[in-house]
């Protein structure tokens, strides 16, 4: 895809977040998901780490190399007329620079960055560290004339035995992903709490992304709690596959 594509779904993107509370981007992992994603109404859409592997015969966290999910998503993003991001996980031990060509040479004009390095054991980077990843990502981006949306996710509250016991730290965390650039940031994890979702709104200015499930959860009450972007993680993938079974079942022999 050329730059100036990039550059005019990018800036889509952007205004598409301004203009919608929340802005419900389907995770997809394919052309048919991404297709019938768009092709429902949506304005744009995102590729899941999990969703892509499963599709791929691939295991999540950082299963594939960061060549073999461009390969992936580019089949994808040229397959619609949306803002497309990706999840890049922890960023495929790429330095941000790096990451960023790659994603936009392939027309992607948003990504999620996490802080569990899968690469190295699992590791939860430190909070400086990880907003350093993030402010290296932020320059590449303004570097390359495209202002590509970051997404900054935490898994503190998803590694915590007890979450409500790590939101100051996850908040502090929060904080110094938006100070270092981050467009939206990502706790994940906290999606069936009313109460966390509602204090991490409170502590940041950008919008809060939260996962959610596409039967079981409502879009009123993401709204009303103030989040301001959803994805669906594996969950619209697993909700396709229940159904898929049930459709198939009375068939089996």
């Amino acid at each position: 895809m050329d730059l100036r594509t990039t550059v005019e779904r990018a800036q889509r993107l952007q205004q598409l977040h301004a203009d919608h509370q929340p802005l419900v981007l389907p995770t997809v992992w394919d052309v048919w998901s991404a297709r019938t994603a768009a092709d429902a109404g949506f304005p744009a859409l995102t590729v899941g780490s999990h969703p892509l592997a499963d599709s791929r015969g691939a295991s999540d966290q950082e299963g594939q190399s960061f060549e073999e999910v461009l390969a992936a998503v580019r089949p994808v993003i040229a397959a619609v007329d949306v803002p497309v991001s990706v999840d890049l996980e922890s960023g495929y031990g790429q330095d941000p620079a790096d990451l960023v060509a790659g994603l936009t040479e392939a027309g992607g004009v948003g990504l999620n960055i996490e802080d569990t390095v899968h690469s190295e054991g699992g590791r939860v980077r430190t909070t400086e560290e990880h907003a350093r990843y993030i402010a290296g990502l932020r320059a590449a981006a303004d570097a390359a004339g495209a202002p590509v949306w970051i997404n900054g996710r935490t898994d503190l509250f998803l590694h915590a035995e007890n979450a409500a016991a790590v939101l100051d730290e996850a908040v502090a965390r929060l904080r110094a992903m938006e100070e270092a650039g981050a467009d939206s940031v990502y706790p994940v994890r906290i999606q069936d709490e009313d109460e966390l979702l509602k204090a991490v709104v409170a502590a940041v200015t950008v919008p809060v992304n939260s996962t959610a499930h596409p039967v079981k959860h409502d879009l009123d009450r993401f709204r009303r709690l103030g989040v301001g972007r959803i994805t669906y993680g594996p969950l619209l993938q697993m909700a396709a596959t229940d159904a898929m079974k049930d459709m198939l079942r009375p068939w089996a022999p």
